[in-house]
């Protein structure tokens, strides 16, 4: 049962599935204040509590506290409200790289009531206005260096009204900066509930009609108190760093919401490829980094030729599925642990994971604490140990889609099914198989695509691979290899059968892959996911 709303335009409310559409939510454990606003839990909370002084952020250039955050957020608040006329439950529209002044915007708008909506940069005027019409979306923050796309979209959008700038180098030379210099560093935040919609998550990869994905206060600190609590161990003297956007849920938590919720500091790139991931890691000792396993691969590389990784603690892998060959190479050259985990934007983020001494090569885990997980067969029927399934998923948060009808799809019986496929094993522990969808089915054999990515990346010649099925008379689909060769390997009839041979030889000799293409780079996702959809775009013989 939803308890009280701030929230004046009830948009968010009002589109909400059906409660018996919903998944079971499993609360114990979690319970917050019916009146509860995020952004004020994650900076003028944090200052009460005495980190005020702590540095929260860094990025372009300088560190910013705790208490000069909280001003700054309360400031931008102001002029949202006094301003913009921005009022509880409207929806702003966020288009930042990774900055410090794209979180500021977030918190500001959080603690004005408002249902944020964060974008990323790459995205043109087309896409945008799917997710501004699917949102209804009246204002947009914008940092002035990408506004050109989001401008365009506004003149022709029924919805947006108005499209702010502000300066992402911080130096405060934009509209929103100037008038938000004079206002109060203190503001009154609006009395959100518990479980008014803070956020709408769009969901990567999605084609056709873009799906929202929504988020409650609750939420954004649910994750928080389970994986980041739990797994992480958080303390205020870690430092993170990653590669995700900020616009995906992926990298809001791991770069805003988890450092900020236990007094740790954030170093934010706007330009997040491997070298520049080292060179922060290097200079300000960050403890925590969240990226790709294919970014892992490239940092590796580096490691050979001297970079210094030794302060870090944990290194988080999601977005993929970790393969074991990277995670042999990392824990090899390292001794850190890298904690292979897997989330979902309807789930907001990681539900089951890897632990600090339980973790192992092409296991992704056990539950995160507060959450279950089953395998289950098309008719939801529970499946034996050992055997591929769907994953079925439940626990504290869960998947509400905004007005959407593929609600009925994702939740059933009470479970979130994430696409994915997965065994688990006689000891509890959950193993990846395929997305679904990548499932290769080749003379009546199921064949993980990732399994043999696995087999292929554990030879020198290969640098990134992925699998996907090609059509094929004869057998319905072959197994087909889209391969970037290391430096001066030659991409001949000799190296395709090496790494043939290769294949057969590590797992069951029907898995190889019968056609190989080697490629320049694969097509992937800002967040380092390769996208396999494109490949199976080109997979002919």
């Amino acid at each position: 049962m939803l308890g009280p709303s701030a929230h004046t335009d009830t948009f968010t409310r009002d589109n909400l599935p059906p409660e018996d559409e919903w998944p079971e939510l499993l609360l114990d454990g979690f319970d917050y204040p019916q009146v509860l606003n995020a952004g004020v839990e994650l900076t003028d909370a944090m200052v009460a509590k005495g980190f005020g002084d702590h540095t929260a952020l860094i990025g372009n250039g300088r560190r910013r506290t705790y208490k000069e955050l909280t001003d700054w957020s309360n400031r931008i608040a102001h002029a949202l409200v006094e301003n913009y006329g921005v009022k509880p439950g409207n929806r702003v529209l966020i288009r930042s790289a990774n900055n410090p002044a794209m979180v500021a915007c977030w918190l500001a708008a959080t603690k004005a009531g408002a249902v944020v909506v964060n974008t990323m940069p790459m995205l043109r005027a087309g896409e945008l206005g799917q997710i501004i019409d699917k949102a209804e979306v009246e204002f947009a923050l914008c940092d002035t260096r990408i506004k050109d796309e989001l401008v365009a979209c506004a003149k022709d959008s029924r919805f947006l009204k108005k499209v702010i700038g502000f300066d992402g180098t911080a130096n405060h030379d934009a509209e929103l900066d100037r008038i938000a210099l004079d206002k109060p560093v203190k503001f009154a935040a609006v009395p959100t509930g518990r479980d008014d919609v803070a956020l709408l998550g769009f969901t990567s990869g999605t084609t056709g009609e873009p799906k929202a994905t929504m988020h409650f206060h609750r939420d954004l600190l649910i994750i928080a108190d389970a994986y980041a609590k739990e797994v992480l161990a958080v303390t205020p003297d870690d430092i993170f760093v990653g590669s995700p956007p900020l616009a995906f849920t992926f990298g809001l938590g791991g770069l805003a919401i988890f450092p900020l919720r236990f007094g740790a500091a954030a170093t934010l790139l706007e330009q997040a490829t491997p070298p520049k991931m080292i060179e922060i890691i290097e200079t300000y000792k960050a403890t925590i980094s969240f990226t790709a396993p294919t970014a892992y691969r490239v940092m590796l590389a580096a490691m050979e030729e001297g970079a210094d990784l030794s302060s870090l603690r944990i290194a988080v892998s999601a977005g993929e599925t970790l393969p074991a060959p990277i995670y042999d190479a990392w824990m090899k050259k390292t001794g850190k642990p890298m904690l292979d985990g897997i989330g979902a934007t309807e789930m907001l983020h990681i539900f089951i994971s890897n632990r600090l001494g339980d973790s192992a090569p092409g296991s992704t885990g056990k539950p995160v604490g507060g959450y279950q997980a089953k395998i289950v067969d098309d008719e939801m029927n529970e499946m034996p140990r050992g055997e591929i399934g769907r994953l079925a998923v439940r626990g504290p948060t869960g998947c509400r889609y905004l007005a959407d009808k593929r609600q009925a799809k994702y939740v059933r019986d009470g479970w979130n099914l994430t696409g994915d496929s997965f065994y688990q094993d006689e000891a509890g522990y959950f193993h990846f198989a395929a997305r679904s969808d990548d499932m290769i089915i080749s003379a009546g054999y199921n064949i993980a695509g990732p399994e043999v990515e696995a087999a292929l990346l554990s030879h020198d010649f290969v640098s990134e691979c992925a699998v996907v099925g090609a059509e094929d008379l004869e057998r319905g689909q072959i197994v087909q290899a889209h391969i970037v060769l290391v430096a001066d390997v030659p991409a001949d009839a000799a190296t395709i059968k090496a790494l043939q041979d290769h294949v057969k030889q590590v797992i069951a000799p029907y898995k190889y892959p019968r056609s190989v293409k080697f490629v320049d780079a694969l097509p992937k996702t800002a967040t380092g996911k390769i996208q396999r959809f494109a490949l199976r775009g080109r997979a002919v013989n």
